[in-house]
């Protein structure tokens, strides 16, 4: 398997992982402190996915300075790749959410 490929496996599943294991744990949070934990995981489903595309993609802003260098300097190879690495990440968090919303009933 590629390079590319294992990276944006990697990212999706990174992505996929923060959002879903995320809104577990706020769950179990929500039943310790006696509030709907199903609520409370739709919520934090919702609220984590920029952040788990962020963690996913490195945690900076460094993928989006090789986007704007590279697209300026006319080398498009590299910046597709990090739009790609991207997509991968938002298209892993976006499937936990869903799941997430699937399990509590309103997918």
């Amino acid at each position: 398997m590629s390079i590319f490929m294992s990276k944006a496996i990697l990212d999706f599943f990174i992505a996929f992982g923060i959002v879903l294991g995320g809104a577990m744990l706020g769950g179990i949070g929500a039943v310790v402190s006696l509030q709907p934990p199903t609520q409370t995981m739709l919520d934090v489903a919702d609220r984590i996915k920029i952040w788990a595309l962020a963690a996913a993609v490195g945690g900076t802003m460094d993928p989006l300075r090789v986007i704007e260098s590279n697209m300026i300097g006319g080398n498009l190879s590299p910046a597709i790749k990090q739009i790609m690495y991207l997509a991968f990440a938002f298209l892993g968090a976006h499937m936990g959410s869903e799941l997430v919303k699937w399990v509590c009933g309103r997918g």
